[in-house]
This record gives C-alpha cells, structure tokens and sequence, in this order.
C-alpha cells in the first residue's frame, strides 16, 4: 500500500451560500431532520421527481472529479459541486444537515466516509471519494465514487476498482420479492475472495423527500435484513470495502469516520428504484 502519511484535518473555509429562491430541505437550520413516517415504496411522481435531483447530483459529482489532481484542496472540489447543484436550482442536501457544514464529503485514504471539504491538498497516489446528494422538487438523489489521484499503487487501484465492482453486483442482485439481505450478501461474499473488510455500521438507505427515511441497507449479509423488496421502492446501495479491519474510530468533529488500523478504503454508491424485474439507477448523469 501507498506509505502516506496519514490525514490529518485541515482549515474549513466560510460556510458558501445558497441563493434565497432554492427551496431548503426542512431540516436545514435545525438539529435534526424530522423522522420520516411514509411509504418506501414511491409513487410514479415522486420517482421521476428523483430522476432530476439524480442527475444532477451525478452531473454536480462529475464536475467535481474533472478538477481531481494532485495540489487541489478538498474545498475546491466542495466549491465546484455547490456552484454546479445552485446553478441548477438544487439545494445540496448535505449543507446544514444535523450541522454538517459543506456541500459535499470527501473522504480521502483512510477515511470511510463524511469526510468534511477543507484546505486538505491532494497528494500524488491518494485516493479521494466525493458523495454527492442533491434536493429538488421536494426529494434527494445521492451518489457517490472514489477517484484516483494522480499515480496510485496497485494495492489502491484495485480496491477501488472491486469496490465498484461489488456495486454493480449488488445492484444486479435487486428483485422484487427477494429480502434485503441479498444485497449485502452479494457484497461480502465478493469482497471476502479479496480479504477486504466490509464496513457494517455504515450503511445504504431509503431515500425519498427524506434524505434518510429510515431503512437500512446492509452491505454485509444481515439476518436483519429481512424486509422484502417491492416495486416503487427506491434506496441507496453505497458499499464501503477496506483494506484491513472494517472497524473505525472517528475524529472530533463528529464527522469523520477512520478505519481503525488506518489503512484505505473506497466507496461506490447510486440511488435506485426498484422496478418489475430489477432495478433502475437514478443517479446517472
């Protein structure tokens, strides 16, 4: 693996604003999102509602990526994913929420996920996940994928590269009537041929107008994950695969999340729809 040295967090720059006319999430500016007490199966308004604040959070996270070299902070990355969400009329989902102070996560290296845009350079042989999730028309599409900066090790490449991969599988595995745990059964089993850890206590979602609505998406084979898989659904699948233990810590931003023995890790995610015969990625740009 890369001998980097390990992150350390960085300086945050002034809150960016969005324009008056965007309309907010209701949890902006309060604690904590209202729980979210309807259906997780959606309706044909709702999924095409999703479709449009998809691609736009798949759009805002390609624009981004286009700026991933090494010298860029982690805050330029966050400034071109606002920019590009508000020019379309959409709020970026993650600014305000439970207090979070940026546009986008970066999580680079060791980092699993929520990492918060700062003046963090990216370094030659890094890898860098940028999760984007944009709201409009009263619902959220969230995605995510980890980036190679510059020239990377083997070790790195291909645990990005499996991580994507285990993605696709489990998103192949999607049918209606099939319980839940099939996805994260599909994840580990793929990701055990490598010997990579798989995060448990972060997980996918349900994701509709609430930004999580509260079913859990486990990304290893949970026999809690019992819920069956209907029509209309829609969730994230966001598998977080390691190279050493799927343990963490995290830092004292309430934040960042770490692996424990502070090797790397990567992420894949897209919002789906459950359709008749699989399922349909919202988050394509």
């Amino acid at each position: 693996m890369s001998g980097q040295s390990l992150l350390v967090p960085g300086e945050l720059s002034p809150t960016r604003s969005v324009p008056g006319n965007i309309r907010r999430p209701e949890y902006v500016g309060k604690p904590g999102p209202t729980p979210y007490t309807g259906p997780e199966v959606q309706t044909p308004e709702t999924i095409e509602a999703m479709r449009i604040a998809g691609r736009i959070a798949a759009r805002a996270m390609a624009e981004a990526a286009k700026l991933i070299a090494p010298g860029v902070t982690t805050d330029e990355l966050d400034k071109v994913a606002h920019e590009y969400m508000c020019d379309y009329g959409a709020y970026p989902s993650t600014l305000g929420y439970r207090g979070f102070p940026k546009s986008l996560c970066t999580s680079v290296n060791e980092v699993i996920c929520h990492g918060i845009p700062d003046s963090t350079v990216l370094r030659d042989g890094d890898i860098v996940n940028l999760d984007v999730t944009a709201y409009i028309g009263g619902v959220h599409g969230d995605n995510n994928a980890t980036y190679l900066v510059g020239d990377v090790d083997e070790e790195s490449r291909l645990l990005v590269e499996r991580t994507r991969e285990s993605l696709e599988r489990a998103i192949k595995a999607v049918r209606p009537g099939r319980q839940i745990n099939i996805i994260g059964r599909v994840i580990e089993s793929y990701a055990k041929r490598f010997g990579y850890g798989v995060v448990r206590d972060f997980t996918g979602h349900g994701i509709n107008s609430s930004f999580h609505s509260g079913l859990i998406i486990p990304h290893y084979d949970s026999p809690h994950a019992t819920t069956v898989i209907q029509p209309g659904m829609t969730f994230t699948i966001e598998p977080m695969l390691t190279l050493g233990t799927h343990e963490y810590d995290m830092w004292d931003d309430g934040w960042t999340v770490v692996t424990k023995d502070r090797k790397r890790t990567a992420q894949f995610e897209h919002t789906l729809v459950v359709t008749d015969s699989g399922a349909e990625i919202l988050t394509l740009p």
